[in-house]
C-alpha cells in the first residue's frame, strides 16, 4: 500500500529531522586523546601547538605558503578584507551567505551586488566589469558549491583595472579549479571549517595565501596587533582559533577521504534516485575536477514541475526532511541592503530567478543512502500528487510555507 504523505495527514517518514549540514565527526577517539592532550597542557588558546599544526597541514593541502587559523570564516573574510585595505566599493556576488556581505558592511564598505552565471551560479565577470566605479577598491569571487568562480577571467580584471582580488572558498575546501586544489587565486582566498561544512573544527575559518607580507599583517590583526608579549604594533580583534577547535579540524583532515566518499556516494544515490523526475534537475560536478560533494543541490523549475520549490519545502519539512533554500532570497533582498540598495534586483535578474528555484537536500555521515532513497520517494509521491498537495498547503499550511 502506497505511504500517505505528511501533508495530507499521514505520519512523517522520519522519526528525527533530517538535518541538511548535521557535523561530521571523524574518529571520536582520536578527538578524545587530543582533547586530553589539551587539558594536561592547559594550553587552550593564544597560537597553541594544534593550531600550529592545523595551519601547516592546512596549507600543505592547498598547496599554498601561508595558513592563518581563525576563530571562525567571517571574522576571516573581515581580517582578509581589512588586511587588504579595502574600502570604499567592493563587487560581490548577491548569490551567497550573507556574511559575504556583512563583513565589507561591518567595516563601512559598500558590497556591490552583481549577477550570476546561471550555468555555474557563480558571478559573472561580464557583470564585474559594468559594475566598477571610481569608488571600487576590490572583488570578491565566491565558489559557490565548491565549484569555482572563474578565477582568471576575475584576476584578468582585477589586474586591469588596479582592484584587488580575493576569493571567499567557504565551500570549497578539498576541491580543484582547472586541475588544481583551491587556496592560491588572488591575493587569498577564506574556507570555513563550520560545524555544519563538511570538514569542520566545531566553529572555525582560516585565511591561505602565497603572500608573505599579508601573511605576517593577519597574524598580528587576530592577536591584538601583538607582536611579542608587551608589543602591540598594529590595530588589531580576536580572531585566535582555540586548541580544541584545531583538535577537531586535525581530526577532521585525518578523515577527509572518507568523508567525501560519503558524501559522494550520497550525490550518486540521490542523482539516480531522482533520474527522471519532471522538472527537477540535481546540480552536477564537473568530472574533470574533484569536489567535496558537500552540498546535494536541485533546480526546481516551476513552469515544468507540478509543485514549485517551495510548495516542496513544505512538503519535505512535514516529513522531518530539513530542506533549505540557499541563499534565498539573494544578499539584496536582505537587510540592510534592501533598504540601502533598493534598486539592486535590477541587474541581479539570473539571480532572483535561481533563488527560487534552489533547495539543498540532506547529506553528510549521519545521512544513509536509505534515508536518501527515502527523500527522493517524497518527492516523487508529492510530485505525483500535487494536485492534493497545493490544496492541502493552500488550506492551512501558507503561513508555515511562508517562514520557511
Amino acid at each position: 500500500m502506497m505511504r500517505k504523505l505528511a501533508i495530507l495527514g499521514g505520519t512523517p517518514a522520519f522519526e528525527t529531522k533530517l538535518h541538511v549540514g548535521r557535523p561530521n565527526l571523524g574518529d571520536r577517539e582520536v578527538f578524545l586523546e587530543r582533547t586530553k592532550s589539551i587539558l594536561d597542557s592547559r594550553w587552550f588558546t593564544n597560537d597553541g601547538p594544534l593550531v600550529r599544526e592545523f595551519e601547516a597541514k592546512i596549507a600543505a593541502h592547498a598547496g599554498v605558503k601561508h595558513c592563518v587559523a581563525m576563530c571562525n570564516a567571517t571574522v576571516a573574510l573581515e581580517i582578509a578584507i581589512r588586511a587588504l585595505e579595502l574600502k570604499g566599493e567592493v563587487i560581490i556576488p548577491s548569490y551567497t551567505f550573507i556574511a559575504t556581505a556583512h563583513a565589507l558592511q561591518w567595516q563601512e564598505i559598500t558590497p556591490v551586488f552583481a549577477d550570476m552565471e546561471p550555468s555555474s551560479q557563480n558571478i559573472d565577470p561580464g557583470c564585474i566589469e559594468r559594475l566598477i566605479t571610481p569608488r571600487t577598491s576590490g572583488i570578491i569571487g565566491v565558489h559557490v558549491w565548491g565549484r569555482a568562480c572563474d578565477t582568471d577571467a576575475i584576476e584578468e580584471i582585477g589586474r586591469n583595472r588596479g582592484l584587488k582580488v580575493m576569493f571567499d572558498a567557504a565551500h570549497a575546501f578539498g576541491c580543484s579549479n582547472k586541475g588544481r586544489i583551491v587556496g592560491g587565486a588572488g591575493a587569498c582566498e577564506v574556507f570555513s571549517f563550520h560545524a555544519t561544512k563538511f570538514l569542520n573544527s566545531f566553529e572555525g575559518g582560516a585565511v591561505v595565501t602565497n603572500d608573505d607580507t599579508l601573511a605576517a599583517k593577519m597574524r598580528l590583526m587576530r592577536n591584538f596587533g601583538f607582536k611579542d608579549f608587551d608589543e602591540v604594533i598594529y590595530t588589531g580583534t580576536n580572531g585566535k582559533m582555540t586548541e580544541i577547535c584545531a583538535a577537531m579540524g586535525i581530526t577532521s583532515l585525518e578523515a577527509i577521504d572518507q568523508l567525501i566518499a560519503v558524501n559522494r556516494k550520497n550525490y550518486e544515490c540521490y542523482r539516480s534516485s531522482l533520474e527522471g523526475i519532471l522538472g527537477l534537475s540535481l546540480v552536477q560536478h564537473n568530472p574533470n575536477e574533484r569536489n567535496n560533494y558537500h552540498y546535494i543541490v536541485v533546480e526546481i523549475d516551476s513552469e515544468v514541475a507540478p509543485l514549485n520549490r517551495d510548495e516542496l519545502v513544505g512538503v519535505l519539512h512535514a516529513e522531518n526532511v530539513l530542506a533549505r533554500k540557499y541563499f534565498w532570497p539573494g544578499c539584496h533582498r536582505m537587510e540592510p541592503y534592501r533598504s540601502l540598495q533598493p534598486n539592486a534586483h535590477l541587474i541581479l535578474t539570473h539571480t532572483e530567478s535561481m533563488a527560487a528555484r534552489v533547495l539543498v537536500l540532506p547529506t553528510g555521515e549521519s545521512v544513509s543512502n536509505e534515508d536518501v532513497e527515502k527523500v527522493s520517494s517524497i518527492i516523487r509521491l508529492a510530485f505525483q500528487h500535487a494536485c492534493a498537495v497545493r490544496s492541502a498547503l493552500n488550506n492551512g499550511c501558507n503561513s508555515t510555507l511562508e517562514s520557511l
